[in-house]
């Protein structure tokens, strides 16, 4: 039968001596791997990064002796679960009759301890060694190693994949990996659990932006890993408006008895903490990295009491997990409330927290068990020591806490088990494939039968399954899973234990837009925020009606707030700068929205309305009054003797001149504006030439009388005619071609005035309009000027004084007019107008026709034919 070597290699951080060539002497028992193996046809094997060893011969004086024992190993209990999740995938497989029917797999698991040299040397031992090592022979042909699962660093994939690549066996690194890094080193029989670190950034920003953190502080592992998460973030942060308040790099390598080293530590991580107004921190790294930021900020709140109430929100990145070794245990990670962790996709696996009931005196062959049992429930097998604890064997899992050990599975578990499934189901492919062509075949030797590590690559990179959580597990065209990342928000407890609780979830696999979710709802913060929005700023937020301006000499995100200019608004927080309302709006007094305005014209409803318009109907209502006294005695001498048919036409001309007023009343219309200034125009020429024609009148039939006089000729109804329709048809010319080329028409104002929006007729042309009123002020000028020449003629026959009168109230209405009308807006520049008609209209029926009236109907004595004659001689 064929054997499938199923390789877990662990990969073991020491915290305090990285170097093994430098570590003390009592670190040589390292080089000793521990491994786990079992037999089977098939063997699977994988190098992890699971454990952690902290070799160190003195323990730290400033913490209590309880916590931190003198011994002289540590090992992180929590990962252990990524060893059990292997073990765990491969024996639901063995069990399972519908995959390798007939086809056992097993196992081997070898520890690295985080370092170069033992990465090598177990890879070497992983694919050579049997009874002893000799690489590049088989000393045991019959075990075929058939794919290797590797830890959570990419440098470690890289170290794994400079032998395996030689043999094209498939790799299976279960920790994320970024862009750059891939893109840098070839990996070329990688298949990725996790995905890579772009949509991590992606899901960091996220948070970032919808909290509206922008001034954040920055934790990163002082190594090429946290260069390049530095350079890449600090791009992703700046296009997204948000700025790093520090950047404090945590050492990779850091001996907890070195005095200087953790004084320098503590007082660097102090001034972040006390002098920075960032409240929201990001940490990158590995659990390494978290396990010294916890016993930093534990020493700092125990010398510097007054941190503990200070809220923080801690975000953690995938590559790091709240574990803790024994010297850690019983520290207070209440600081670390509310943290807000990125960790790899996972789900639960029906089972497997059944499985994880162990018992140490089952697990044969399991050479991480021991360590294991001993650093997690704190207690020894075998001979007593003072102080520590027999281990009995019968202690359970589920009694310890989170960061010592976590019974749900964790997502590099579920990478793991994903991984182990992927190799089988390649397996369970390619043992198909050789079974429907068994006669091709032929094999004279097993051996040269046996499955081949390389033959796997081409059905892993089209696989597609569904694993027994009910998720789809393929690879991508970069040999990526893609599963995303899970957001999870972790509440610590006084008696040590966390609950972490998924709250949200990164996918890449999402349409644009719904990338990232959160359930806000579930979030727990630190309790120094007393469960309200944490804010992390330089600045206070700029307030509705004011906008940012930069602060000289700092980073963009201090700035101060300014009030908007006027005219100008902001409706949001932090805006940048202030903006003006659409035409039809206008700013509010708080300079924080914008007001529709109103639509302001002269209407008949509002006082000044009606005042006008009750003018025009009562001058109107005289007019026709005193037209209808003047026909009903048209025959009378002083009728007679003022030219009926002008007499007439003047009072028509009035008429309409007061009626034109309404035009200018009300909401202004297509009609309204094209007949307002033109009828205007006409009409009141038609009145002045009737007034000039008056004038002309009265002199030439005062120079008629006199003896031989040659201006006989011009009296009579031509004369009169010919002065009114010449006059009126100039302005009747002048009118035509306003409204041909430049008609006025009706138009919004929306910037004379701040609050309204005036409902004018826009005069086309100003200049035409201009030219109307001008030629009717030239007529006025000549009646004007004619009537004061003509205003000592005598009584009996002249009008000129009156006409005197009429004109000079006409003009100096008229002069008063220009400016006025120029000075103001909206209604009131209507309301000029037709106050100017109204009231020069007046001024000539009131000056040329009052003292007639006044005879003919109150002085009927003085209508006489005989008192005319006596008042002539």
């Amino acid at each position: 039968m064929l054997l499938v070597l199923l390789t877990l290699q662990l990969l073991f951080t020491p915290l305090v001596c990285m170097d093994l060539t430098n570590c003390p002497e009592s670190s040589n028992d390292l080089v000793v791997p521990h491994e786990w193996y079992q037999s089977g046809d098939l063997l699977i094997g994988g190098i992890m990064s699971q454990l952690l060893y902290i070799p160190f011969k003195n323990s730290f004086r400033r913490y209590p002796s309880s916590k931190f024992p003198t011994t002289n190993s540590r090992m992180v209990t929590k990962f252990y679960q990524h060893v059990l999740a292997m073990v765990f995938a491969i024996k639901e497989i063995n069990d399972n009759p519908k995959i390798l029917p007939n086809v056992t797999l097993g196992f081997h698991i070898y520890d690295s301890y985080y370092h170069e040299k033992m990465t090598y040397r177990t890879t070497m031992d992983l694919l050579f060694k049997f009874h002893r090592l000799v690489p590049n022979y088989k000393c045991s042909p019959s075990r075929s190693r058939m794919a290797v699962i590797e830890g959570l660093r990419s440098d470690v994939s890289i170290c794994i994949s400079d032998i395996l690549g030689l043999y094209k066996i498939p790799q299976f690194p279960y920790g994320s990996l970024d862009v750059e890094q891939r893109e840098a080193v070839h990996l070329p029989f990688s298949y990725h659990m996790a995905t890579n670190e772009t949509h991590q950034y992606m899901g960091i920003i996220w948070l970032l932006q919808h909290f509206g953190w922008t001034w954040v502080g920055l934790f990163a592992v002082d190594d090429d890993r946290g260069e390049r998460f530095l350079k890449t973030l600090k791009l992703f942060l700046s296009q997204h408006g948000i700025c790093l308040a520090f950047i404090q790099e945590m050492p990779q390598k850091m001996r907890l008895n070195d005095w200087t080293e953790i004084t320098n530590m503590l007082s660097k991580v102090y001034v972040s903490f006390k002098l920075s107004k960032a409240r929201v921190y990001v940490v990158y790294g590995d659990t390494q990295t978290m396990i010294l930021l916890i016993t930093v900020t534990w020493s700092l709140n125990e010398e510097h009491k007054e941190l503990k109430s200070v809220g923080k929100v801690w975000i953690t990145t995938s590559q790091i997990d709240f574990a803790m070794t024994r010297l850690e245990r019983g520290l207070d990670l209440s600081i670390f409330n509310g943290t807000v962790s990125l960790t790899i996709h996972s789900q639960e696996i029906l089972g497997f927290q059944k499985f994880l009931h162990i018992k140490p005196e089952r697990t044969l062959g399991n050479g991480f068990v021991k360590t294991f049992w001993e650093e997690a429930f704190n207690c020894v097998f075998g001979r007593l020591s003072v102080g520590i604890n027999k281990c009995t064997g019968k202690e359970t899992l589920e009694t310890l806490p989170g960061p010592v050990f976590e019974m749900s599975m964790s997502g590099h578990s579920y990478g793991i088990y994903n991984a182990v499934y992927a190799v089988a189901h390649a397996l369970h492919a390619l043992y198909s494939f050789r079974s429907k062509y068994q006669s091709v075949f032929r094999c004279k030797s097993t051996g040269f039968c046996d499955p081949q590590p390389w033959q796997l690559h081409q059905y892993l990179q089209g696989m597609s399954f569904n694993n027994s959580a009910g998720e789809t597990v393929s690879f991508d065209e970069n040999r990526e899973m893609g599963a995303g990342f899970d957001i999870l928000n972790m509440v610590t407890f006084p008696n040590d234990s966390i609950i972490r609780l998924k709250v949200g979830r990164v996918d890449p696999k999402s349409p644009e837009g719904k990338k990232v979710t959160l359930h806000e709802d579930l979030l727990v913060w630190h309790q120094g925020f007393n469960q309200t929005l944490p804010l992390s700023r330089c600045s206070d937020a700029c307030q509705p009606g004011y906008q940012k301006r930069k602060k000289e000499g700092e980073q963009f995100c201090c700035y101060e707030c300014v009030p908007c200019p006027e005219g100008k608004f902001s409706i949001q927080q932090d805006m940048d700068d202030c903006y003006s309302c659409p035409e039809d709006q206008y700013t509010s007094k708080g300079k924080d929205q914008c007001i529709p305005k109103m639509i302001n014209f002269l209407s008949y409803e509002e006082p000044l309305g009606t005042c006008l318009a009750s003018g025009a109907v009562t001058l109107s209502l005289i007019t026709v009054l005193i037209l209808r006294t003047f026909i009903k005695h048209k025959d009378t001498p002083i009728v007679k003797a003022n030219n009926q048919d002008l007499t007439y036409a003047l009072l028509i001309s009035l008429l309409l001149c007061f009626l034109c007023a309404f035009l200018f009343l009300g909401r202004p219309s297509k009609v309204t504006c094209f007949l307002q200034q033109s009828a205007f125009g006409i009409i009141f020429t038609m009145a002045v030439s009737c007034v000039l024609a008056k004038t002309i009148n009265v002199v030439v039939a005062f120079m008629a009388i006199k003896p031989g006089s040659s201006m006989r000729k011009w009296m009579g109804k031509r004369l009169t005619i010919s002065i009114v329709l010449s006059c009126s048809i100039i302005q009747i010319c002048i009118c035509t071609v306003w409204l041909g080329t430049t008609p006025p028409f009706p138009d919004m104002d929306t910037k004379s005035m701040t609050t309204e929006i005036i409902a004018e007729c826009n005069e086309g042309s100003v200049a035409m309009f201009y030219i109307v009123l001008g030629f009717m002020g030239f007529l006025s000028f000549i009646c004007f000027t004619v009537a004061f020449l003509a205003r000592k003629l005598p009584d009996s026959f002249n009008e000129g004084r009156f006409i005197t009168f009429s004109m000079l109230v006409f003009c100096s209405v008229w002069l008063c007019f220009v400016p006025t009308y120029l000075s103001t807006e909206g209604k009131y520049m209507v309301a000029v107008e037709i106050f100017s008609i109204l009231v020069s209209g007046a001024g000539l029926l009131c000056c040329i026709f009052s003292h007639k009236c006044y005879i003919i109907v109150l002085r009927p004595d003085l209508n006489r034919r005989e008192q005319v004659i006596t008042r002539k001689h």
